[in-house]
């Protein structure tokens, strides 16, 4: 197995800590006065999504968790059971809904998600920052309602209910942050179907 050393160090890299897979968050390299150098770390548990602050001697050797990122293709859900496909190998990969969490209110078909497998086991799944998705309900505004900031829940095409400014109607687009479930802004207006 690789190893990797603490001057190698970098937000992002990944590294296997008590024999599970961690990503760095923030890491800072200290030379002090006295005594040996050291490197304090924030990781992330890939697993649970746990931070952890961590201290490594300088040149400490840490085993590479060898995970796999592959970009896959949401195909379709079906009980709860979410289908993705390796656009490459054309190999099928099923996730559970409990396992996506709010990912799942955002997901379409066709959409391309990057997945990390470790021990050929998806631990994560990364959709794109921003989605459009259609206004399926939602109550109609109140003509002559101009106030600001007034918004009223909206559900999307997907069946996930966002907070949305009270000029959108059923059938419009709307785009929505994937991270925080946020409306962002309106991109078309629907023909009310």
């Amino acid at each position: 197995m690789a190893t990797i050393e603490t001057s190698s160090f970098r937000k992002g890299l990944k590294i296997l800590h008590n024999g599970v897979p961690y990503v760095i968050i923030d890491f800072q390299h200290v030379k002090p006065g006295k005594g040996n150098a050291f490197t304090r770390t924030r990781i992330k548990n890939l697993q649970t999504a746990a931070v952890l602050e961590i201290t490594y001697r300088s040149g400490e050797k840490l085993e590479d968790p060898e995970v796999e990122e592959r970009s896959m293709t949401f195909l379709y859900e079906d009980g709860g059971i979410y289908h993705l496909m390796d656009a490459k190998t054309f190999d099928q990969v099923e996730i559970t809904g409990e396992f996506l969490g709010d990912t799942k209110n955002y997901l379409l078909p066709d959409m391309v998600c990057d997945v990390v497998f470790w021990k050929a086991r998806p631990l994560t799944i990364q959709i794109p920052q921003h989605v459009e998705l259609k206004i399926a309900h939602c109550e109609p505004g109140a003509r002559g309602d101009t106030a600001t900031n007034v918004t009223k829940p909206a559900t999307l095409e997907t069946g996930a209910v966002v907070d949305v400014p009270i000029f959108i109607n059923v059938g419009d687009k709307v785009k929505i942050e994937t991270d925080t479930g946020r409306y962002i802004e309106r991109t078309s207006i629907g023909s009310g179907s």
